[in-house]
């Protein structure tokens, strides 16, 4: 059943060089304005339980959508049609006063998104003890952090499950351990099959795992609308072509071959600790010696009964991806070490990629392999000489008939 039905949706906004320019218009009907489209023309359908992602650039129009779609702006052109409730978390906070308490301002905002008074006391104290603020419940709303003000909101939204739930990129705010909460609550909804979600993130790899459709903006316009891992093929192509031309010269100097940090034991989550590659020599660049190349990453997690799961990602210098590989994806946990210290090595025997250098990336994520605790981009690198009369980026096993 069609829950969400957006057609031809588009927003025009009048851009003027001055004031004076505007207030000329107002009174003699002469046109001072230069259109600009931030949406044109979009159409899709959701379907009851769907998860759609939308991605793209900064300032295509993404935000401008959801806006649209939850009501809060008005279309130049094209309509939404949605049936049953609709929750937006858009930018958070909206409908809270900075001057009641947070107790207040709960049910205050509830009864502007339409849950009744009963509904919200039957539900407060969970309310509460999801955004963990119970010692700042009574404190005006005013005097919170804006990452209290985010667990608030996000609690006080999703508390019921919504028929449809829109959710722009405002989780960003807060800390690694709330993040984690949000998006284990949304992937529950999602699993459930009763909640159709649209999701705007610059993150492509929840994108993935959350999104089995995805809706690719550019200049407002759509650019791909289909299955998840098509149109982020399609957008990290885009990525990359646009940042071919600095890319290399900008992480070069982050390349370091050796990364190490200490963990910080005051902050949720966890921290990756070092990334060890043997087969290399101590040249700079370091070069590829051995047959096989070993990754060992090195971990800190917060103290937790679940193990984490670790990935690595090897690239050539200029963007091409070559392997992903994470132990969630194989099926696999790191060992643990000691209570917060885990290990995993990765070996690739026989490793057959040709002549080029190589960076490599590593991810710490959560024990669902949702939440990324932290990721190290091309912390190191290496150049591989092939003595093979190839081209390309590996050589493939292959026969002549």
């Amino acid at each position: 059943m069609t829950v969400l039905t957006v057609n031809s949706l588009g927003k025009c906004y009048r851009l003027y060089p001055s004031p004076r320019a505007r207030l000329k218009e107002m009174l003699t009907g002469r046109k001072s304005h230069t259109p600009h489209w931030a949406l044109w023309d979009v159409s899709f359908q959701l379907k009851h339980g769907e998860c759609l992602g939308i991605i793209g650039d900064n300032g295509a129009g993404k935000s401008t959508l959801l806006k649209l779609i939850a009501g809060s702006l008005q279309p130049t052109t094209g309509d939404v049609q949605h049936q049953g409730r609709l929750t937006a978390i858009l930018e958070l906070g909206t409908g809270f006063h900075p001057d009641f308490n947070g107790r207040d301002n709960v049910f205050f905002a509830g009864s502007l998104m339409g849950i009744s008074r009963d509904e919200i006391a039957h539900r407060f104290d969970e309310i509460v003890a999801f955004a963990e603020l119970e010692d700042a419940i009574d404190r005006p709303v005013g005097t919170y952090s804006s990452g209290m003000f985010v667990r608030l909101a996000f609690s006080l939204i999703t508390s019921v499950e919504p028929d449809i739930l829109v959710v722009d990129e405002a989780l960003s705010v807060g800390d690694q351990h709330f993040q984690k909460k949000c998006i284990d609550r949304m992937d529950s909804f999602r699993q459930s099959g009763s909640c159709t979600i649209l999701f705007c993130s610059h993150s492509l790899y929840h994108i993935k795992q959350i999104c089995s459709r995805t809706l690719w903006l550019h200049h407002g316009k759509v650019m791909a609308l289909g299955e998840t891992e098509a149109v982020e093929a399609a957008y990290e192509n885009h990525v990359r072509k646009k940042n071919a031309v600095h890319s290399v010269q900008a992480n070069k100097g982050n390349m370091d071959r050796t990364a190490t940090h200490s963990p910080d034991n005051d902050r949720h989550g966890g921290r990756l600790l070092d990334v060890i590659l043997e087969g290399i020599t101590d040249d700079d660049p370091p070069l590829l010696v051995a047959d096989d190349l070993k990754i060992t990453v090195n971990a800190w997690v917060q103290n937790d009964n679940k193990p984490p799961h670790l990935g690595i990602l090897i690239e050539r210098s200029d963007g091409v991806w070559v392997s992903g590989i994470g132990t969630h994806l194989d099926g696999l946990s790191p060992v643990r070490i000691d209570a917060n210290h885990w290990r995993i090595t990765l070996c690739f025997p026989k490793l057959p990629l040709l002549s080029g250098e190589y960076a490599v990336s590593a991810y710490l994520f959560d024990s669902t392999g949702l939440v990324v605790y932290e990721e190290w981009l091309k912390c190191q690198r290496f150049n591989v000489i092939s003595d093979k009369n190839k081209i390309g980026l590996v050589e493939l096993v292959h026969e002549w008939l």
